[in-house]
């Protein structure tokens, strides 16, 4: 789809063209055009998706792209962009939620829906051709009637797989790091009181071969298990969802709760918070942990009893790295802040743009399989039984 060079930039705001403008703008031979979807940029300069106008293709299929919190230009990369215009005629609103006059005038011919958009039962009984839902925020949200959309064969799909390998890259990162002492004797080093050789390790172990417990083996435990091969380290997981054939088919041995925390020296926290989770990694837990062990947090902060986490590391019992909190932006003045046994990370673990570009390319690859009769395969796809369990928070940043 041809473009001019105008050029754009993130905060774009993009609007469907009134049927009304469109009207005045029928070729003199009376032929019919389809509304033109269009950016008003920062500037006020206009720059049209289609630079032709084109005769209406009854058989090409509306997709409705509402993304907020993501942008277009953050995760559909160029070539995706124009994958996208090619297998369908695109709304698209990226400024904001898309305004409802906006949308409900879109969704009667909707066939796919990319973004976190309100859909009640309401809504969705006005969707006579929609075949599914991809959110690309991260996790399954409470803004949709899942039960409409079971009883009427619509999909519903989140593209956090794109997330997995940054995520586990980050663990493997801070794992080591703990393990290690290095961000630890990095600080001394800075202050001036920094220590040589053996008395410098002297809480230090080898990560190689050591003992690892992973909590949650979804999409981020299982981009995370090939970079422990090198590391000849014993896995034990807990995954009260996962039947153990899965687990030993991954190389890992499954356990109970007790008998992981008991028995690792590094655990890895990967696991959803659901209804029946919150705060089950409390007090009683996390003393069964050895001392010295260390805990690493890469999911939710709502499976952890945080302030029992913090006081456990405040204690010197575990050396404690996380990427989630409670709240977030957390407050200043958190005691977590000084504890010299603690890595802090500001929920940044997946927010790098690999990841980003990577949930653009896993819709399309699905959505080109959907418009194709075929199931997809790469996004991760609702189910009836677990997914009104889910109770994530909404992220605010990308």
């Amino acid at each position: 789809m041809a473009e001019n060079n105008h050029q754009t930039t993130l905060n774009e705001t993009l609007i469907a063209r009134s049927p009304a403008a469109s009207a005045q703008a029928v070729p003199s031979c009376g032929a019919a055009v389809m509304p033109v979807t269009m950016r008003i940029l920062p500037n006020k300069v206009r720059r049209c998706w289609s630079a032709e106008l084109r005769t209406i293709d009854m058989s090409k299929p509306r997709i409705i792209i509402d993304p907020q919190p993501r942008t277009m230009d953050l995760i559909f990369s160029e070539g995706a962009q124009n994958k996208l215009s090619e297998l369908a005629d695109l709304t698209i609103f990226d400024s904001g939620p898309m305004p409802a006059e906006m949308l409900d005038a879109a969704l009667p011919d909707a066939e796919i829906i990319i973004g976190q958009t309100d859909l009640s039962r309401e809504r969705l009984a006005r969707c006579e051709k929609l075949r599914a839902i991809f959110n690309v925020e991260g996790n399954f949200l409470p803004n949709i009637d899942y039960d409409y959309c079971f009883s009427h064969n619509i999909r519903v799909l989140v593209a956090s797989p794109a997330f997995a390998v940054a995520v586990a890259e980050m663990a493997l990162a801070l794992a080591l790091d703990l393990a290690r002492g290095i961000s630890k004797n990095d600080r001394a080093f800075r202050n001036r009181s920094e220590i040589y050789g053996l008395e410098s390790n002297r809480d230090c172990f080898l990560f190689t071969g050591s003992r690892v417990g992973i909590i949650g083996y979804g999409d981020l435990a299982r981009a995370f298990r090939p970079l422990l091969r090198p590391f000849r380290c014993a896995i034990k997981v807990y995954d009260p969802w996962l039947p153990e054939r899965d687990i030993l088919n991954n190389d890992c041995s499954p356990a109970s709760l007790d008998e992981l925390l008991s028995t690792s020296d590094a655990i890895f926290v990967f696991a959803s918070v659901t209804a029946e989770n919150q705060g089950f990694l409390g007090a009683r837990e996390l003393a069964l942990i050895r001392p010295g062990g260390l805990f690493v947090l890469m999911s939710r902060a709502g499976v952890v009893d945080f302030e029992a986490l913090v006081s456990a590391a405040e204690s010197g019992r575990l050396k404690v790295a996380t990427d989630v909190f409670p709240e977030e932006p957390f407050p200043n003045d958190h005691r977590i802040r000084e504890l010299p046994n603690v890595i802090l990370s500001a929920h940044r673990s997946g927010g790098i743009q690999e990841a980003f570009t990577e949930i653009g390319n896993l819709v399309v690859s699905d959505v080109e399989l959907i418009l194709r009769g075929l199931p997809p395969t790469i996004c991760r796809v609702a189910q009836p039984e677990t997914v009104k369990l889910l109770r994530s928070k909404p992220v605010a940043v990308s």
